[in-house]
């Protein structure tokens, strides 16, 4: 498997050096980018079909543009994924799998996707969490943009309201939750809506076209947001994991301890607990939705949105106690998944969905490509514009993603690396030893008829052919 994933990453990126500039070709002036992300949100959106998730300005832009069904993080963890994405690297290629590492101690000359647009011209700027190093030397990236970030803090436990005060009784039973009623403001992501929206109307008093990349930090925990957005859900109406138990058959090594929510050493989380996390989870998703409505609105109001090619993604999926698992770094399709929207001036796909696979670090390529601007040599990904043409095109056979063991990997500690392999039909996964290649664990999943990835196939004669075939 590992040579045909290094095979598929050198065909990937000859690929999409051969895919010709058509939706941002016709333009009468260059193309804008607002370039959003969100931090730990998987495909819980009412456009991506959950039941009872509030999120009406992403399911208006997804009926703008374009929303991939299938689209899928290389690394569940905030630091890879995003260098990954942002340099057109995968983990491998950068050698970056833990939260620690920064990407130019790798490759100090790398042009990263901000930095591409910046040398062609563009106003590029920074405003939340895009990279996720700040407490390292280099401070998130500065090369990337033309005036400082800001609103890119070290911690997400910093992320409490700006108020005084003890909080309401019953509210905050669990240390990863909080409800106050305050204003949107007095968290983080209420902030960068502030702050994004002044740009906004900094940047339409220029000619300079501009890249602007807003971050916000939810629905990562904790899981607080204003009072209001807790109110919109009814805490015992809030669905329960729909698959808590271990898949059966899955190899332990595919398991961690999710210490991110269960703390070290592990708690037991009650039954009220689990709701309450799985609550607060949603009114998070549903503030982050209204600050992003802000920002749109303030793009619309200052008659960018013709002239500006908007994306919104995030950096990897979730759990919320399905598999027995909380938070991310798993190989699992909870974790790899992610929400993908492009909405670009002139594209023929706009108002549709797309079950084309896609990988983020395909936006690098896309987004260059859309714009009109130079190929850059070295990328893994490919670009998309084809889908974005056509919804029913595709542009990869399988998506490609990664994780290692332990699950948050410090140098010279690896014990195994997990790659994994979705296609249209399968899930695949081999852990192996990262020093011998030895073949420690594999794992498949049907999800034609199991999307849950509850039976571990990879050991039985009738999938034997499928895994000779993936592997």
């Amino acid at each position: 498997m590992l040579q045909r994933f290094r095979c598929w990453a050198m065909l990937a990126a000859f690929a999409g050096l051969a895919v010709s500039c058509e939706i941002g070709a016709a333009a009468e002036r260059p193309l804008n980018v607002l370039f959003i992300a969100a931090d730990d949100l998987r495909c819980d959106l009412g456009c991506y079909g959950h039941p009872s998730v509030k999120s009406p300005n992403l399911d208006r832009l997804a009926e703008r543009g374009e929303m991939f069904r299938r689209a899928y993080c290389q690394q569940a963890l905030c630091n890879p994924s995003r260098a990954s994405l942002m340099t057109g690297r995968r983990p491998d290629q950068l050698g970056i799998w833990n939260l620690t590492t920064h990407f130019r101690e790798v490759l100090p000359d790398v042009v990263t996707l901000p930095q591409h647009f910046q040398n062609h011209g563009y106003f590029t700027q920074n405003i939340g969490k895009i990279y996720h190093n700040w407490r390292t030397e280099i401070q998130g990236d500065p090369d990337s943009w033309s005036v400082p970030a800001v609103m890119h803090f070290g911690t997400h436990g910093d992320d409490k309201p700006q108020v005084s005060g003890p909080l309401p009784p019953n509210q905050a039973a669990d240390i990863k939750c909080e409800c106050r009623d305050v204003p949107d403001s007095a968290y983080y992501d209420g902030r960068i809506a502030e702050l994004a929206t002044a740009a906004i109307r900094e940047r339409a008093e220029s000619d300079q076209p501009f890249f602007l990349a807003v971050g916000f930090w939810k629905p990562h925990s904790p899981f607080n947001a204003p009072k209001r957005y807790w109110d919109m859900y009814a805490r015992d109406e809030i669905a329960m994991p729909a698959n808590p138990d271990w898949p059966r058959d899955a190899p332990r090594i595919a398991w961690h301890n999710s210490r991110e929510i269960l703390g070290t050493p592990t708690r037991v989380l009650t039954p009220e607990a689990v709701r309450e996390i799985r609550h607060g989870y949603l009114a998070a998703i549903t503030y982050l939705d209204a600050q992003i409505g802000k920002v749109l609105a303030e793009l619309e109001r200052q008659g960018l949105t013709e002239h500006t090619v908007i994306v919104f993604w995030s950096d990897h999926g979730y759990h919320l106690g399905e598999q027995t698992l909380w938070a991310k770094t798993s190989n699992f399709e909870l974790d790899a998944h992610v929400p993908l929207m492009i909405a670009a001036p002139g594209m023929k796909a706009n108002g549709s969905s797309t079950d084309a696979l896609a990988e983020l670090l395909d936006l690098y390529p896309t987004l260059i490509d859309i714009c009109g601007l130079p190929a850059v040599d070295g990328l893994a990904g490919v670009s998309l514009q084809p889908v974005l043409r056509d919804a029913k095109q595709s542009v990869r056979s399988a998506a490609m993603t990664q994780h290692p063991r332990p699950a948050y990997y410090k140098n010279g500690e690896m014990e195994a690396m997990g790659y994994s392999l979705r296609n249209e039909r399968f899930r695949y996964t081999e852990w192996r030893d990262p020093k011998t290649q030895q073949r420690l664990a594999r794992e498949l999943y049907d999800h034609e008829q199991d999307d849950q990835e509850t039976i571990n196939l990879a050991d039985t004669d009738e999938h034997a052919e499928t895994c000779r075939q993936l592997a």
